[in-house]
Parts: C-alpha cells; sequence; structure tokens
C-alpha cells in the first residue's frame, strides 16, 4: 500500500498542474517494473479536444515508451476514477491494475456508475479504489468552487 500511496501523490502532482492551467484537475501517471514510464493530466480544454483525458495522455506516452500497444505488467494511477472511455483503452491496452484515488458518481465506470471491467471483455485489470481519496477528491472540489467565484 505504500507504493500506493507514493504513486498517487505522483498523480496528485500531475493533477495540480492541470488545475493551474485551468484544466478539470486529473492526473495520472503509469508504473512499470516499480518505476513511473508515463504521465498524464487532463487537457480537454487547452487541446479543446474530448480524448485528452489523463488516462490517455498517460497511456499514450507508455506505449511509446514500452514501444508496444501492450502494457502487461503495468498499473495506472489516477486520481479520478476512470470514465468508460479510459475503461475502454485500458482494457484495449492490458494494463495489468488500476488504482484510483476519488470516485465519480457521475461517469465512474470502475464502481460508480457501472463496471466495465467485470463484463465479458478479454481483459481484466485488477482495481484497487480510494488510494488517497480524500487528497483526490478536495482537489476536484476546490476546483470547481473557485470556478464558480
Amino acid at each position: 500500500m505504500n507504493n500506493h500511496i507514493q504513486y498517487m501523490k505522483e498523480a496528485l502532482k500531475e493533477a495540480k498542474k492541470a488545475a493551474e492551467e485551468l484544466e478539470v484537475p486529473v492526473g495520472a501517471v503509469i508504473v512499470h517494473k516499480s518505476e513511473i514510464i508515463a504521465r498524464g493530466r487532463n487537457r480537454r480544454e487547452t487541446s479543446k479536444n474530448a480524448l485528452f483525458h489523463a488516462e490517455i495522455e498517460a497511456i499514450n506516452d507508455a506505449c511509446k515508451k514500452l514501444n508496444s500497444w501492450r502494457l502487461i505488467n503495468c498499473a495506472l494511477y489516477v486520481t479520478l476514477e476512470p470514465c468508460p472511455m479510459c475503461a475502454g483503452a485500458i482494457i484495449n491496452s492490458r494494463i495489468s491494475e488500476v488504482i484510483y484515488g476519488a470516485s465519480d458518481p457521475k461517469a465512474g465506470s470502475c464502481d460508480s456508475v457501472t463496471d466495465l471491467f467485470s463484463l465479458p471483455y478479454n481483459h481484466k485489470p485488477i482495481v484497487t479504489s480510494g488510494v488517497l481519496k480524500d487528497e483526490c477528491a478536495k482537489i476536484l472540489t476546490e476546483f470547481f468552487k473557485n470556478l464558480r467565484k
């Protein structure tokens, strides 16, 4: 669990960068053999592109780093429960484990709204939820509170 906390803190750093860029503060890192090989943060506003979620950016970078679309033996740490698009990308990239912080009652697709990983797809990652959930939820709550001001 200590490693989970260490890596989630790195994902939180990416979420904070997103917030500084006035993006919804979601951050992600991908770990392979105990090393962070990729980072991502939400950039939908900056890019004007619905696909630019933190997980997608991290998956893209990890594929380049490993020179493979298969991210076997990789763990994705993300501050917010993945949406359906990101859960699909996780399945398709064969990420072995997903660790997330805050639940997403509006779009969460690992536990909250649905669990895409429980469906009969050809790949099922291990899911751990709630790692640093308070910190992960707080950055989102504060961001939207400040946005409304």
